[in-house]
């Protein structure tokens, strides 16, 4: 599939804006967070901007997308539709848990934690609707598998502990726990995009050419002819190669960039103090972007539909 720049900022950017904020209020229900002000205005700007940011994003692949209010009229079918929905729907809580937090810094009241529980709940299944967008379509083997949800929710939820960690340091309430907790979120993502990998090397074909055309009783099945001069549409968007040498280098960039440098910076920085614990937080949220980025295009790039098995392909 084409790995547009416009749909690996908007998974990337919004799932790690909505783990920033569902870490952000699971740790200030456990007494992690401090109640200054300033750090709720940091967290959820941040995590608001990182949302609103990429939901803008995702309209640019559209054709037309002033007409993207449309989409959500489709939630009763449509994984898109319902995203949509859920991302509108999770501002509510999200936003009512910060102004709660501003007001009553201390969490004294009683409905706060439940509050806080349903904004982490909206956020969560926000997450896991924008992964059944790819999730659902069976015409692509590589997303149609019960891993796919799992990343996208792993992966936000890494990605936002990074950024969490990030401003704990700088703001001075990091803590043991919040350290302890980005490593084992970076180790359960790593570990859930290595399953990942395998079982789309290792699955068996759903389709070939001869199930395609049904002319499977007959023998093999060759292309003859391309069936157009020039690249269309369904060979743009859904005939898009990348070479398996490609493949395996952007595999260990993000492997080594996306999990394996941020934990190390991370582990390190509890051990550094001024200049080198800034630098080792600088290190774990870059490194964390450069990985998070690889890993989303090469969702895409590796990603086969099984309308090309009209153009050449022998099985998807």
């Amino acid at each position: 599939m084409h790995p547009a720049k416009s749909v690996i900022f908007f998974t990337t950017a919004s799932g790690a804006g909505y783990g920033l904020f569902a870490l952000f209020v699971l740790m200030d229900l456990a007494g992690l967070v401090p109640p200054a002000p300033g750090v709720t205005w940091t967290v959820c700007g941040l995590s608001f901007a990182l949302i609103v940011a990429g939901l803008l994003s995702s309209t640019f692949h559209l054709g037309h997308p002033e007409r993207a209010w449309r989409a959500l009229s489709q939630w009763r079918s449509s994984w898109l539709s319902r995203e949509g929905v859920m991302a509108i729907v999770s501002f509510g809580p999200m936003g009512a848990y910060a102004l709660a937090r501003l007001i009553v810094p201390d969490l004294s009241t009683a409905w706060q934690p439940a509050l806080g529980g349903i904004a982490v709940g909206c956020a969560a299944l926000t997450v896991y609707c924008t992964a059944m967008i790819y999730g659902s379509l069976k015409t692509i083997p590589a997303w149609s598998n019960p891993v796919t949800p799992v990343g996208y929710l792993a992966m936000a939820a890494a990605s936002g502990a990074i950024l969490l960690n990030a401003i704990a340091f700088l703001m001075g309430f990091v803590s043991p726990q919040i350290v302890n907790v980005t490593a084992i979120l970076l180790l359960i993502a790593m570990a859930v995009k290595m399953i990942y990998w395998r079982r789309i090397r290792d699955a068996a074909p759903r389709s070939t050419a001869e199930s395609a055309t049904g002319l499977g009783d007959m023998g093999k099945v060759h292309l003859f002819e391309a069936p157009h001069d020039g690249d269309n549409y369904l060979m743009t968007e859904m005939g898009f190669r990348i070479a398996r040498k490609h493949a395996f280098r952007l595999r260990r960039i993000a492997l080594m960039w996306g999990f394996l440098f941020p934990l190390l910076s991370v582990t390190a920085a509890g051990f550094a103090t001024g200049i080198m614990a800034s630098l080792f937080i600088a290190i774990s949220v870059v490194t964390g972007a450069v990985g998070l980025l690889a890993e989303r295009f090469l969702f895409f790039a590796e990603a086969k539909h099984t309308v090309m098995l009209y153009y050449g392909d022998r099985s998807v």
